[in-house]
């Protein structure tokens, strides 16, 4: 059984406009089906009551009028004050008897007519009702003949109800009208504020403050996100500062350990010590690539074949086979450099465990979708998630030359992430590993 929480969830609009002229249109319409109910109620009834209480009192006026023995001249000069005070047109049919049967009016206008002639005239009678907005036709049974009174229409039908509707269309229209613009202003800061967030989020306009408009509680979120991308911006500078500081350091000792070693003369143990010194210089880049992440740099509108085509032309100049199709070209907001770093460990990681890589760029559903796929021998699917950690490898040797130093993978989704975007890995086609980076529009 489906819930009325369900059903209202189901057919309320998602958007905060949207729910916001909801919020201002539901109590509008539920106020003017209630007092056209009202109106309807009152006017119907009451109104076309005493309209049709008028027209059988005519009627019953005019009757008594008719005195038996009135000579015809008598009748045709009553016939035409009846037509001129009025407005009624009457002719009677000498010799003629309505039909012996019981008549069922329906309908508000005809019952009310109906129940105002048997009070007042209180004669057998027909009623045609069936075009009450030009006329309407009463029979009615004398001694004489059959009376027929046309009624005009515009003695039962008021032109107030097409009045009534109009006002109520004309108004509700200016009102959703202006409660559209009003609604549309107030939700204009929170969309921005959202863009905000978003462009932020990818690196773009980290350092322009966040315009403050709108209602207070659009201002207050509007301040709290200029103050929180102050201290975020605040923390990123202080910590590449201190990761500047600590790479000059590093790198001091290890300068005078390899000059050193360079003095040495040739041995099998130097040569050992050399080559540890060598990989020890890699892991401590690597380890201050994946805490400086993509630093301060800013993101820019760059086509994304660019990045694409500078790293897959650098690989290919190493010897790597690379088959690279992009379908389309589009500009997004990306840090070529941090973005560049992104590529290069995916198709690292490729070329260190295939001999061949296929890289398809397209769009995919909402966004954009890179695709790495290699022949080598894949990750388990139990591991796929595992090898993002930083520092987990899936060689347990430690040997940087076969495993690398677990920071490729972790360093690659960081940056993908950075740009609003994401990895993830599957089966590739050829057996190998798929690396499928999304970048959203």
């Amino acid at each position: 059984m489906v819930r009325p929480s369900q059903l209202i969830k189901r057919f309320l609009p998602k958007s905060l406009f949207g729910r916001s002229l909801m919020i201002i249109i539901t109590p509008l319409i539920l106020l003017q089906v209630v007092s056209t109910w009202i109106f309807f109620d009152r006017h119907w009834d009451t109104i076309t009551r005493r309209l049709a209480s008028s027209i059988a009192g005519d009627i019953a006026w005019i009757l008594e009028e008719m005195r038996p023995g009135m000579e015809e001249e008598a009748h045709i000069e009553l016939f035409a004050r009846a037509r001129r005070h009025k407005g009624l047109q009457i002719i009677l049919r000498p010799d003629q008897i309505l039909p012996n049967r019981k008549s069922d009016y329906g309908g508000i206008l005809a019952s009310t007519m109906a129940h105002a002639l048997e009070e007042r005239v209180r004669k057998p009678f027909l009623l045609d009702t069936s075009s009450f907005k030009t006329r309407v036709v009463i029979d009615i049974q004398k001694k004489e003949g059959v009376l027929t009174v046309v009624v005009p229409g515009k003695r039962l039908f008021s032109s107030t109800t097409y009045i009534f509707i109009l006002w109520m269309v004309g108004t509700s229209l200016v009102l959703f009208a202006v409660a559209s613009i009003f609604m549309r202003n107030q939700v204009r800061p929170i969309r921005r504020l959202a863009q905000a967030a978003d462009a932020f989020g990818k690196g773009g306009e980290s350092s322009q403050g966040f315009r403050i408009q709108g209602a207070s509680e659009v201002r207050l979120a509007a301040t709290a996100f200029n103050r929180m991308r102050e201290r975020i911006n605040r923390q990123i500078r202080q910590r590449t500062d201190m990761l500047s500081g600590v790479s000059h350091d590093l790198r001091t000792p290890l300068t005078r350990m390899k000059l050193q070693l360079a003095m040495v003369p040739e041995s099998p143990e130097i040569e050992e010590l050399r080559s540890d010194l060598y990989d020890m210089e890699n892991m401590i880049e690597g380890y201050l690539t994946f805490a400086r992440g993509d630093g301060d740099e800013k993101g820019v509108e760059t086509p994304l074949s660019e990045p694409i085509n500078e790293v897959v032309r650098a690989w290919k100049k190493n010897g790597a086979e690379i088959d690279l199709h992009i379908e389309e070209e589009v500009n997004l907001i990306l840090k070529p450099m941090a973005f560049g770093r992104c590529l290069e460990n995916l198709i690292a990681n490729a070329s260190r465990h295939g001999k061949h890589i296929w890289i398809r760029v397209g769009r995919r559903r909402s966004g954009f979708e890179i695709t790495i796929d290699d022949d080598g021998p894949g990750i388990p699917r139990t591991e796929r998630q595992n090898v993002f950690r930083p520092f987990y490898r899936l060689d347990e040797s430690r040997n940087p030359k076969t495993g690398g130093n677990g920071l490729g993978l972790a360093i690659a989704r960081d940056i993908a992430r950075a740009h609003g975007g994401d990895i993830e890995l599957e089966e590739a086609p050829q057996g190998g590993l798929r690396a499928q980076i999304r970048l959203p529009l």
